[in-house]
């Protein structure tokens, strides 16, 4: 059992249990990753519903800082929107991350699952990530891969809260070092963070202009089929309000994802202008039911194509190392094309990446994410593993 003091003899955060079944009665398997597995349990002593990520310690070798970070700064957040941390547990092999229960499914499918949807709900969306990631920011943290697939719905209800989960890839400002390392999530990263340019939390309220405007169209701002032309769309900002998936949409909505996609970090708005804007404050955000439109462009645009998002996730990869050589990519984007068209956009689900420990080639990049994501196609889990995840193992 847990040592009575909740600290381990070293003086660590973290209790020492030699069965964890003793403590918590696992039920079933939420989630399974290549080197994670994220179990439903209940508490015993209170009867209490929880989320267990039980992480075997061989397979945290090499990653001891990747875990260590996302712990430390989970444990420093206590906010209704964000997912938390509540307890952690090791025994001789593996070490369990207790965490709040959440169960009601990810933002783009309760979208699609509704039959009335307006402006006024993306705003209502947008103000919830907006306050909690101002919280986050005014701590000094920085989440670094906001994207749909990390904002989920607390309950089944319908009124139910948004919150943010995934803290894999976040920072501490103010720990001396400067943030200059590429990861993040393709279609959702800054134009400062693909340029290798040092960065601040001016990030995350980029990211999520990019979620407010998929909220009201169903699509992605950026695309292209070719990896190097997605980047050169994000790294000019080149982005439009299409028709006629945008004609309904207000001017207000506009200018709120304007400010907060704007290239320039210094320009763009932060999370407490953001809150302050006429859109989210003001009541400007329209009542007019846009589900049908935005709900078909995203059953179009988000469909879980398994076998393409292994092959986009080595694709950007591969374009990350080509970043490194600086001039030679900035004169390909004096060549770059335009935007494709909205409805002929295609993209996978989206896979976080982190490119500083890039030692494994491809090709091995290649057959562990194929491996992992044929599993999940095989046994129906979710793979909440990151790219990292395949290039630290």
């Amino acid at each position: 059992m847990a040592k009575e003091n909740g600290e381990s003899s070293d003086g660590s955060w973290k209790k020492h249990v030699e069965d964890i079944k003793k403590i918590f009665d696992f039920k079933e398997v939420l989630g399974t990753g290549a080197f994670s597995e994220v179990v439903m349990a209940r508490e015993k002593a209170t009867g209490k519903m929880v989320a267990i990520k039980c992480i075997p310690k061989k397979a945290l070798k090499g990653k001891e800082t990747s875990i260590e970070n996302e712990i430390a700064v989970l444990r420093r957040i206590k906010h209704e929107n964000i997912v938390a941390l509540e307890d952690i547990y090791e025994s001789s092999n593996h070490l369990y991350l207790i965490m709040q229960l959440v169960s009601g499914g990810e933002l783009f499918d309760r979208i699609v699952e509704k039959g009335f949807y307006t402006e006024m709900d993306a705003s209502r969306l947008i103000r919830q990530v907006l306050d909690a990631v101002n919280y986050l920011h005014s701590m000094g943290i920085v989440h670094r891969d906001l994207k749909p697939e990390n904002l989920l719905y607390f309950s089944p209800h319908d009124e139910s809260k948004i919150m943010i989960s995934d803290f894999g890839l976040s920072k501490m400002e103010g720990t001396g070092d400067v943030m200059a390392t590429a990861c993040g999530t393709p279609g959702y990263v800054a134009p400062e963070v693909l340029a290798q340019k040092p960065y601040s939390k001016a990030v995350d309220c980029w990211s999520i202009g990019v979620i407010a405007y998929i909220l009201l169209c169903g699509y992605p701002p950026f695309y292209d089929e070719n990896d190097s032309k997605l980047f050169e769309q994000i790294l000019k900002a080149d982005y439009e309000f299409d028709a006629p998936y945008w004609d309904d949409i207000s001017d207000s909505a506009k200018d709120f994802i304007s400010c907060l996609m704007e290239k320039d970090p210094e320009k763009r708005f932060t999370c407490d202008q953001a809150l302050q804007h006429p859109w989210i404050a003001g009541g400007t955000a329209l009542c007019k039911n846009i589900h049908e439109s935005v709900s078909r462009q995203m059953r179009k645009n988000f469909a879980k194509s398994k076998w393409r998002q292994a092959f986009n996730a080595t694709a950007v990869i591969r374009h990350m190392r080509r970043l490194q050589l600086g001039t030679s990519f900035g004169s390909s984007i004096h060549n770059a094309n335009s935007v494709s068209n909205p409805q002929s956009r295609a993209p996978a689900k989206s896979q976080s990446v982190d490119c500083a420990p890039l030692s494994p080639t491809d090709r091995e990049i290649t057959r562990r994410a194929c491996v992992c994501l044929f599993f999940e196609i095989l046994t129906g889990c979710h793979n909440d593993v990151s790219v990292l995840d395949f290039l630290s193992a």
